[in-house]
């Protein structure tokens, strides 16, 4: 006895859950089924790119053509369109080429429809045009020595036939009759006759237009192009240690520039502050009272110096400890040399914070700072002057140089001039020391605190 599936399979019924027995079941919709086609499923091949497979592998799943194939490639199909209209007839007819002078004939196949009409590629046959001299204009204009009359019209020839390729006018020049020619003696002499032509030709009042060729940089242009192509490997290394050593240069001559421009900035605030302390020692007995200055602002000196203490702007109470706090800017070391110095005049670190003693104990602090980065300038340039004069004297041994006078003692620097310590005391310039022990040698990234 056959099982469901099985009298399903032959009512071609979906196999599956059981259905109700209609009509429409038992006698079908009356529709043909069309026999399904069996799917290729065709794998793309090793190697192969993407893009090629997509090419080859069509939207219809259709096997990739054995052999190559016009057709279903693209956007288009490509299929032959017949209508019903009447043929054009064509012909094999002459023809001639207006780019030749010679008058020849050539055959080709054309429409009827088309016969006794020019030659559709003669639009392309473009011609330079050709300046043509009299012998009075040569004679009276064009006459050159290093050219003759014959050797001139031989160029203007070539120019004409091969429409100024100067490079096959100079493989196609007669060095039988003539001398050899480069081709910027042949560009110069062509130039130069067409400038002249075109000057004498043009009415006045009118500026011609010119073409401006100059052989002798073509020459030169050329010249450098060929030895540059004829460099060695040993030339090549060499250029490129010249172009790390001018890095260099450049790189060390900023370098000197920054530091010029900070010793200037220096120089400018210690005499700055020396006019301002004799300014303010003259005005000491017409000071304003205390009670009347702005509570808001704080005098501090010039930004050229090396420390600014923080300005108090915002409203509200505010302690005069807050004016005497270093910055943050002011590192390690010229924080030990202030705390040196201080020591040495035996002034406290945090004084009673009243607004004369914050200010003067500030603008000590700034001179001190500034004494501290003038004499490691000096230093620096001790420094330098020092190695330059071993390095001329290896480079040129048994001369000096003479470099004028010697700058001054790092320890003569002051503050101020009218500054004079008691017997036995070091002055504050001596107290900070930039330079280091004798016999060491001096590194401006070295500084530290001599021992008292």
């Amino acid at each position: 006895m056959a099982a469901t599936s099985d009298v399903r399979e032959i009512l071609e019924l979906p196999i599956g859950e059981p259905q109700p027995m209609t009509k429409e079941v038992l006698l079908g919709d009356g529709k043909k089924k069309k026999p399904k086609k069996p799917e290729l499923n065709f794998k793309r091949p090793e190697g192969m790119h993407r893009e090629l497979w997509g090419l080859l592998w069509t939207d219809s799943k259709d096997a990739p053509p054995i052999m190559p194939t016009d057709t279903n490639q693209g956007y288009k199909q490509m299929k032959a369109k017949i209508g019903r209209s009447r043929v054009r007839p064509w012909k094999w007819m002459p023809f001639t080429n207006p780019a030749r002078k010679d008058g020849a004939i050539f055959y080709h196949w054309r429409r009827v429809a088309e016969e006794g009409k020019d030659y559709p590629f003669a639009r392309f046959n473009k011609s330079v045009d050709m300046p043509v001299y009299t012998d009075i204009e040569y004679t009276q204009h064009l006459h050159d020595e290093s050219w003759t009359r014959l050797e001139t019209d031989h160029l203007f020839d070539l120019a004409k036939r091969f429409d100024l390729r100067f490079v096959v006018m100079h493989d196609r020049w007669d060095r039988d009759r003539y001398p050899n020619r480069s081709i910027e003696d042949l560009k110069e002499r062509y130039y130069a006759i067409s400038n002249t032509l075109a000057k004498v030709r043009a009415p006045q009042g009118h500026e011609p237009k010119t073409k401006v060729f100059d052989g002798e940089h073509e020459r030169r242009r050329k010249e450098q192009l060929i030895k540059l192509f004829n460099r060695t490997s040993e030339d090549l290394e060499e250029e490129e240690y010249l172009n790390s050593e001018l890095k260099k240069i450049e790189q060390r001559k900023k370098e000197r520039e920054k530091k010029t421009q900070d010793l200037q900035k220096l120089i400018t605030a210690a005499d700055s502050n020396m006019e301002n302390r004799r300014a303010e020692r003259k005005s000491t007995k017409k000071k304003l009272p205390i009670q009347t200055k702005a509570r808001d602002t704080v005098s501090v000196a010039p930004e050229t110096t090396g420390i600014k203490f923080m300005e108090i702007k915002q409203s509200g109470v505010t302690l005069r400890s807050q004016r005497m706090k270093l910055p943050s800017t002011i590192g390690q070391k010229k924080t030990k040399a202030l705390e040196q110095v201080l020591e040495e005049l035996g002034i406290e670190f945090n004084p009673i914070p009243t607004d004369d003693i914050v200010q003067n104990f500030n603008e000590l602090r700034q001179d001190i700072v500034l004494l501290y980065e003038l004499k490691l300038a000096l230093a620096n340039c001790e420094y330098e002057l020092q190695t330059l004069r071993h390095r001329y004297e290896t480079l040129a041994p048994g001369k000096l140089i003479d470099v004028g006078p010697l700058i001054p003692s790092a320890t003569s620097i002051k503050i101020d001039p009218d500054f004079s310590p008691p017997k036995g005391e070091k002055k504050i310039s001596e107290t900070i020391d930039v330079v280091g022990n004798p016999g060491t040698p001096i590194m401006s990234s070295r500084v530290k605190i001599r021992n008292m």
